[in-house]
């Protein structure tokens, strides 16, 4: 065992002891001197720590001191009944503070407890409940706070669990306290009902046992039972005060003794207030001249020094800024910071910072936060953090957004309307400013909030502006998700993955496959919006295809395949009818023939005149199923599949292409159009 743990056990024994064990004198001093120094050594603790978690078990220590300092009231009690002789400690408080004067020691321990009492233990009862309830009822705002910092880049995941466990530590020293400050108050009511006891026993004891005369036993037995209440009422008072200086510490990470002073002679024109009123006081009045003016002229002389002193720290506080402008012209830039780019970030002129701005009543960071979320669940990916930035070079109401710090997209919102779009069937149009919806660019129209009732009554789509925003940063993530998707992310997700499912990660990487590999794989999926949430049903696609071949693209079709029931369930509906255009099997031949492989992979060679006829074909088609208000899908043979993606995605980036093998059993498929070329 420690020694730490040994002295704690030994403490919590020796206050058992005491309750059933009769100790000498000489014994019951050494623990009384030992009990005011761990109240003493308590009370400047609780003074000088910077915060109250430097202190986080207050409460159990509360406890400890409260049934220590008992057991030696009962100690000293016994003494006092069975011998009137508690030892030096006990008749020196006796004597020595009430003056050998019985009834001046009566009065100042009565004060002692009307102190502790009316004033320390209420307050801090008090205090303590209501910052307990404070800090349960703020923890909610903090974890949100805290949760924006991380997504706008400003901590790091480390500080933030950090941040988040001290929140709760907080909490729970806090609701502690609450409950601790009752141990004190109990403690202080019985060492008042054991001094009580003292008192009427140890007279009662004097005169039937110890042939005492009844004044002679009040006296002796009044000034031990005084001494007694003074030796457990001081400590107690001591422990007390530790308690209120805690729960109302203010500062979280400063020393209290310079912000105190700091806080009561930091304003000049204050002590020369305060030393006038002393010098008029004193030459006005009959009090002591001599005290009063001269404290106040040393206030006034304090103040002028004081005055000195802020403006020489101000002056030195303006040469040193501009000693440290200077230096930083002067000095080698330090290029290494400027070559870190964001992989996202979103850029807003000075209109749209209330929407980001919490204090405004501003969400546009906790809709971030629901993105990240959102995307993880749909994509199966985590989303690198979200930077966002007012920049006052931009249109006031401008935003716009940047993938690895090149602008993708831009918007345009005003502040204080809202965007109605027509969903084909508002038979009544209302009037508002012309515009388009920047994610899908359909027109759109702005209103008032006045007019916001009204065209939702008729049938319009309402949208608020950081709906907008959140709404077309999700679609540009969705569109470049794949892109994001670094080596470290697949190797987070390899990791946790590992966790559940060790043998299979040890087969397949890196023995068949490296992390680059497995990397390309991935991307390729989100490209076509295909989630890797079932990162196990891909890795064991992976292992079982790999060792006949490490090409990306074609372990990308064997694991689509093998995802078909997510697949099928994205773009079709079970048991019912699916409408699709399938693709020419002329037209598959020939691309399948035009194909060639190379040491970077396969490329088409088809004719650039049959190409162009197979792109007026898919254009011509997709155009007939949007007519009619259907999503566009070409269904092809498995090998064409690949191949057919890769020779119209340069065309038609959003175009479903899915093969037979990705298609579920329960799924009927019925063909309306037919690709040509």
């Amino acid at each position: 065992m420690k020694r730490s743990d040994v002295a704690i056990a030994a403490y919590l024994l020796a206050a058992v002891v005491f309750f059933i064990i009769p100790i000498p004198s000489f014994l019951l001093d050494i623990m009384l001197a030992i009990n005011i120094s761990i109240a003493l050594i308590i009370l400047f603790n609780a003074l000088f720590a910077k915060e109250v978690l430097e202190m986080s078990f207050f409460p159990t220590l509360l406890l400890f001191t409260t049934i220590f300092r008992i057991s030696l009231n009962v100690s000293s009690t016994r003494l006092i009944l069975s011998t009137g002789n508690p030892g030096n400690v006990v008749e020196t408080f006796g004597s020595f503070v009430g003056g050998d004067n019985l009834v001046i020691g009566a009065i100042i321990f009565i004060v002692l407890i009307i102190i502790q009492f009316v004033v320390i233990n209420k307050g801090s009862e008090r205090v303590a409940e209501v910052t307990a309830r404070f800090t349960l009822d703020a923890m909610p705002g903090k974890q949100m706070a805290i949760d924006a910092d991380l997504n706008t880049g400003a901590i790091t995941e480390k500080e933030a669990r950090e941040r988040r466990s001290k929140i709760q530590e907080e909490a729970s020293f806090f609701g502690s306290m609450d409950g601790a400050t009752k141990y004190v108050k109990g403690d202080a009511t019985a060492g008042l009902i054991i001094t009580g006891i003292n008192l009427v026993g140890g007279i009662i004891m004097g005169i039937m046992y110890g042939g005492m005369e009844a004044n002679d036993a009040l006296v002796r037995y009044g000034t031990l039972t005084i001494g007694d209440g003074l030796c457990s009422q001081i400590p107690s008072l001591l422990i007390s005060l530790s308690t209120g200086i805690l729960v109302t510490k203010a500062s979280k990470e400063t020393d209290i003794g310079s912000i105190l002073i700091g806080q009561l002679f930091g304003m000049p024109k204050v002590l020369y207030l305060v030393g006038t009123a002393l010098v008029f006081l004193g030459v006005i009045t009959p009090l002591n001249v001599v005290l009063f003016a001269g404290l106040g002229i040393t206030f006034i002389i304090c103040g002028r020094q004081l005055d000195k002193t802020v403006g020489i720290e101000s002056v030195e506080e303006a040469v040193s800024e501009e000693e440290t402008s200077a230096e930083e012209i002067r000095k080698p830039e330090n290029v290494v910071s400027l070559l870190q780019v964001d992989p996202i970030e979103l850029e807003f002129g000075y209109g749209i910072i209330p929407l980001a701005d919490v204090n405004q009543g501003g969400d546009l960071l906790d809709r971030v936060v629901m993105i990240r979320r959102q995307i993880a669940l749909e994509l199966g990916t985590v989303v690198p953090i979200i930077r966002l930035r007012d920049n006052i070079q931009l249109n006031p109401n401008q935003y716009i957004i940047k993938i690895k710090g090149i602008q993708v997209t831009e918007g345009e919102i005003l502040f204080d309307h809202y965007m109605a779009m027509n969903p084909g069937y508002v038979e009544e149009e209302i009037t508002g400013i012309p515009t388009f919806e920047p994610s899908f660019h359909l027109p759109a129209i702005w209103i008032t909030e006045g007019q916001r009732e009204r065209a939702e009554s008729l049938g319009y789509t309402v949208v608020d502006p950081p709906s907008i925003i959140a709404t077309h940063l999700t679609e540009v993530i969705r569109n470049h998700i794949a892109e994001l998707l670094t080596r470290q992310d697949v190797q987070n997700l390899v990791n946790n993955l590992k966790e559940s499912n060790p043998v299979l990660v040890d087969e397949l990487t890196p023995k068949l496959l490296g992390l680059g590999e497995i990397q390309k794989v991935l991307q390729n999926l989100l490209e076509e919006g295909i989630s890797i949430r079932d990162l196990l049903s891909i890795f064991e696609t992976l292992a079982d295809h790999a060792a006949t071949t490490r090409d990306t693209d074609i372990l990308t079709e064997y694991v689509r395949q093998g995802l078909k029931r997510a697949i099928s369930s994205k773009y079709f509906t079970p048991n019912g009818v699916t409408s699709v255009i399938t693709l020419d099997p002329k037209t598959e031949q020939d691309i399948m023939a035009s194909v060639k492989q190379s040491e970077q992979g396969a490329y088409i060679t088809l004719d650039p005149e049959r190409t162009k006829a197979i792109i007026a074909s898919v254009e011509s088609e997709t155009e007939k199923m949007e007519n009619i208000g259907k999503t566009p899908i070409i269904i092809t043979s498995p090998i064409v599949r690949l191949y057919f993606k890769k020779l119209t995605s340069d065309y038609f980036r959003d175009l479903i292409v899915i093969s037979y093998n990705e298609v579920e059993s329960n799924v009927e498929l019925q063909s309306v159009g037919m690709v040509t070329g």
